[in-house]
Parts: structure tokens; sequence; C-alpha cells
């Protein structure tokens, strides 16, 4: 750790800068001993090491550059960090302060700023519905294939297909979002007008699957039956599913809409499809014990 008294000498952005490095470290500490099994309730830091971060809020209260909102949560961490208490309290004021931080040495959070506590999921406690598969059509936003990857997974989905043209699931903000779920969950790309056979995204065992877009237009969503097994078909942020794509879920199970209020209309696709998959893993989730 850096010293108290150089981090008083150097000019004050490099002393943020070097500040929020040092929150980012201890913040990435506790992560690692609850990813291990550690628990929220844990002591992580020694007693010298609490008083460390105490004199370093200490320096920032001084500052004298800061916003009321920024002074008052200085304030609360040094009480959280002379406690020497259990990590989940400390690791909120670390990630408060860090933030914080951020904001004030000009740098907008970006996907990559967030930091999880959970580790890799585990394949062999992974569940899913037999059937239950996603066409992601031309999605563009590495950060959109990622949450979708990490919707998918979390509400059963067996496979998830791209289409050609979809953002790249290795794409590092991809992977960032989708939390190590692009380890877990199946998936492949996919021309849809060239699989509707085999064990392409049409299809589960040789059996063919009702196929459904996620689209205006459709039947609202309170109203929709979803199938058992099936193929949702997601489109472009820009464009929506294509008519092709379109062409084919009309001709077979239809499509959802997510009916919205506000003047805007629509909502990220991600988003959208996150509500849609919830409705559908609550249809089928009888057979499971859901936790």
């Amino acid at each position: 750790m850096i010293p108290l008294h150089k981090l008083e000498k150097l000019p004050r952005h490099q002393r943020l800068r070097k500040i929020s490095k040092i929150f980012t470290l201890a913040e990435n500490r506790i992560c690692a001993v609850i990813a291990a099994g550690g628990t929220a309730g844990s002591p992580v830091f020694s007693a010298d090491e609490c008083t460390y971060f105490s004199a370093i809020v200490e320096l920032l209260a001084h500052d004298g550059a800061f916003q009321s909102e920024a002074i008052e949560a200085f304030a609360e961490a040094a009480g959280v960090f002379r406690r020497t208490g259990p990590a989940g309290p400390f690791r909120r004021s670390l990630n408060t302060l860090r933030h914080i931080l951020l904001a004030e040495t000009g740098r907008s959070t970006a996907d990559w700023d967030f930091l999880d506590a959970g580790g890799k999921p585990d394949p062999a406690r992974r569940r899913s519905f037999p059937g239950m598969r996603v066409y992601l059509e031309d999605i563009r936003s590495p950060f959109n294939v990622g949450a979708m990857f990490r919707t998918a997974e979390s509400f059963g989905v067996e496979k998830l297909f791209l289409s050609p043209l979809c953002a790249d699931p290795r794409h590092p903000r991809a992977e960032r979002s989708a939390m190590g779920c692009v380890d877990v969950l199946p998936w492949e790309r996919r021309d849809l007008s060239s699989c509707a056979a085999g064990d392409g995204p049409l299809s589960a065992d040789g059996e063919a699957l009702p196929v459904f877009a996620l689209e205006t237009g459709g039947t609202p969503l309170g109203k929709f039956s979803f199938p058992a097994r099936g193929l949702l078909i997601a489109g472009s942020e820009e464009l929506g599913v294509s008519p092709q794509a379109l062409s084919g879920a009309d001709a077979s199970f239809g499509r959802v809409s997510i009916p919205c209020y506000g003047a805007k209309g629509s909502l990220n696709v991600s988003v959208a499809f996150g509500i849609v998959m919830q409705a559908w893993a609550y249809c089928l989730h009888g057979p499971f014990d859901v936790q």
C-alpha cells in the first residue's frame, strides 16, 4: 500500500486515481473471499489496514473540492472502516467511494468498472427446461449480447443460438455483462434459414419446435400462451426481428409483445428479453423447485 505521506504529496488528480486503485484492490479482495466461500459477515482486513483506509478517507474529507453528498459518504465510510467490521458494509463503502472518485476524475462508469463477488457459475448446478431455446438475430451491442446470455442462463434456456451478424459473445464487454454465462450456456452461431432440421434452433431431438418472436404488434404478454418447448427470436436493437423471421413466427406460434405506457413506448432489447424470459420460465417452472 502507498504510504499516506506519499499520497498527500501527489497532484490532486493523480492522488485520486491512486486512491481509487487502492479501493478497487480492496474491493476485489472482498470479492475473492466471498467467491471462495466466505460470507459478507466475515472480517477481511486487519486493524492496521482499517486504520489505513480510515486515514485515506480523512484525507479525502479535507480535500475541499467535493460536493456535500461525497463528504457525507466519506463520513459514513470512516465510521465503517474504524469498526473493523464485516465484509458486507465494508465493501459497500469501498464501492461507493470508488465510484465517487471515478466521477471526480472525469471517468464515466463503464460495465467493466463493476465488480462481481459471485465467482464463476458452476455448470453442475445449471438447470434448464428441455426444448427452451433462443435465437438472437443481429444483436449488435456486445453489452446486450452478454446481458442476454446472463438472462437466458438464469431462466433455464437449454441452448442459445446467434445469427452470423450478432456481436461476439467473447468480446470483453459481452463477457463482462454475461458474468461467466458464456462458458456454461450451450450456444452456437447459425443461419436461421438453414437449420430447420437436426439439432438446429427450429428442432430439438428431431421434434419441430414452435417459433415465436419478441416483437411489437403481437399478443400482449399477459395473454400470450407460451409453448412448453419452443424457440424465441429476439431481433436487432434498431430494426427488430427481420421480415423473414417474423413470417416464420407468424406462421407458427406468433408474436409476444410487452405493453408500454410511457412516451417512449419501447424498451432496450435486453430488458425486454428479460421480461419475456421470466414470464416464459414462470409458465414452465412447475416441475422445478426454484429457490
